[in-house]
């Protein structure tokens, strides 16, 4: 597939360069494509980098993967009409800017809604599946734990778009386990506040979530 990466940050370039890895084309969108860095990753890894439209419009699959507070700028920097019919692979999470309460960051969301449900609002005809939001950067593509594969836990209104989703998280080395509807997004993105939590405290960062069933 042709893949859009909307953000260029960790999560943007570690997601680029595993879909690079299981052979699809890919794009890195940023805003500056100007930036050093943006220049030495397409010149290390030979990703090709656009701004957030050209990278969305081009894109067949597109990954949201800024920062949660510059997500719905970035949906409208990239064109909302370039989302149409598109899956859009929705990585983040609703952080505010600040320091943690002893290592518990902050939402500007509630228990009522979540950062997904306002993008998909802000793309209607779009196909969002909520995944990778529950782990590391360095843990996303191929994880090698000792008790055996993470659970990546995903969500969205459309069926076929979760399956495409579900398939490409085997291919990186998940198991999947879909929560339903994108109202679950409420409960998924939390997860980034307990997973964060012994980085803050024992600057344990390697670590991923494992569901056990009978």
């Amino acid at each position: 597939m042709k893949v859009g990466i909307i953000g260029s940050g960790p999560v943007g370039q570690s997601l680029a360069k595993a879909f690079k890895a299981e052979g699809h084309s890919v794009t890195l969108g940023t805003r500056n494509t100007s930036n050093e860095n943006v220049i030495k990753f397409k010149q290390d890894t030979g990703i090709a980098v656009a701004d957030f439209a050209e990278t969305a419009k081009t894109a067949e699959l597109i990954v949201l993967a800024t920062k949660g507070s510059a997500a719905e700028a970035a949906v409208g920097l990239a064109g909302v009409e370039n989302f149409r019919n598109k899956i859009v692979i929705d990585t983040t999470n609703p952080v505010l800017e600040g320091p943690p309460s002893n290592g518990v960051l902050h939402f500007f969301t509630s228990l009522e809604g979540s950062l997904m449900e306002k993008i998909q609002n802000q793309i209607p005809d779009a196909k969002l599946v909520k995944s990778f939001n529950s782990v590391g950067n360095t843990c996303m593509y191929k994880p090698n734990f000792p008790g055996g594969k993470p659970t990546m836990f995903i969500c969205g209104n459309d069926e076929n778009a979760k399956k495409t989703v579900t398939g490409i998280l085997t291919a990186f080395g998940w198991e999947t386990e879909d929560m339903g509807m994108a109202e679950a997004a409420r409960a998924i993105e939390p997860l980034c506040i307990l997973w964060c939590i012994p980085g803050f405290l024992r600057n344990q960062w390697s670590h991923a979530f494992k569901l056990l069933k009978m």
